[in-house]
């Protein structure tokens, strides 16, 4: 299944919260929470990790918004926007050593967050040169692929699949047409060069026109796998390799 992008809000003015808030579940992302001080936010990212974090710079309490930035570049890997209504050169200089993802002035429009937001979404490539241990790839239109989840363009958002939820992979030409657990999704990519992007150990290609979830097959026969109803062919070249990995499952 596909899920809506987390993002957690971390702003000590409610009505500006609220007013953010309702600005992200219009442009289709979960508020995972909307927390007043840095010290709640990083109590809150021990039990659980939104996917993107919207800052206030001038927060109340032993953390401002550039101290609580700083922690979570040096415990987690969670992209963080800022937002600020003090924009003096002194305090852009400490938020730019926190590698934000973007910096947005109060007041600011309702266009300046979403493209701020979908510019975070387009930039996640950047993010192998800075983390450890998230190999992240992109796909030529409008996909980005992490160690564990898709990130694919749907009804003008980008939603994450979890790869664990890919059921097969079938091709359609120069496309990709991705069969999850409860929906599909095109992909402007050709199958040869989607199957590159994924991880082998858990995707496997049987057919010049499928590529199946290892972990999804049901059933096995000499000529085809199932997959819940859907019976997938099985090419001749690809039959001892598929008769051979799903043995060792």
């Amino acid at each position: 299944m596909d899920h809506q992008i987390d993002i957690m809000v971390v702003e000590d003015d409610m009505i500006i919260a609220a007013d953010i808030s309702m600005q992200l579940t219009q442009l289709g992302y979960n508020v995972s929470a909307i927390l007043p001080k840095g010290e709640d936010a990083l109590a809150q990212l021990q039990h659980s990790q939104p996917d993107i974090i919207l800052m206030d710079v001038g927060l109340k309490g032993d953390l401002d918004g550039v101290d609580t930035a700083q922690e979570i570049l040096n415990n987690y890997e969670i992209p963080v926007i800022f937002l600020t209504a003090n924009s003096d050169p002194e305090t852009f200089r400490r938020a730019k050593h926190t590698r934000p993802f973007a910096f947005i002035t109060k007041p600011f429009e309702a266009i300046d967050l979403e493209r701020s937001l979908e510019l975070l979404v387009s930039r996640l490539t950047t993010e192998k040169e800075e983390t450890s241990n998230a190999e992240i790839q992109t796909t030529d239109q409008g996909s980005y692929i992490l160690s564990d989840r898709i990130f694919i363009r749907f009804k003008e958002r980008m939603v994450k699949v979890f790869l664990n939820d890919i059921k097969y992979i079938e091709a359609e030409r120069a496309y990709c047409r991705v069969h999850t657990t409860d929906k599909e999704y095109l992909i402007t990519l050709p199958l040869k060069a989607f199957s590159e992007k994924l991880a082998a150990d858990q995707f496997l290609r049987v057919h010049r026109s499928y590529m199946v979830n290892l972990s999804k097959v049901d059933e096995l026969a000499e000529e085809y796998v199932v997959i819940g109803k859907k019976m997938i062919p099985v090419s001749k070249n690809y039959r001892e390799e598929v008769a051979r990995r799903l043995r060792t499952i």
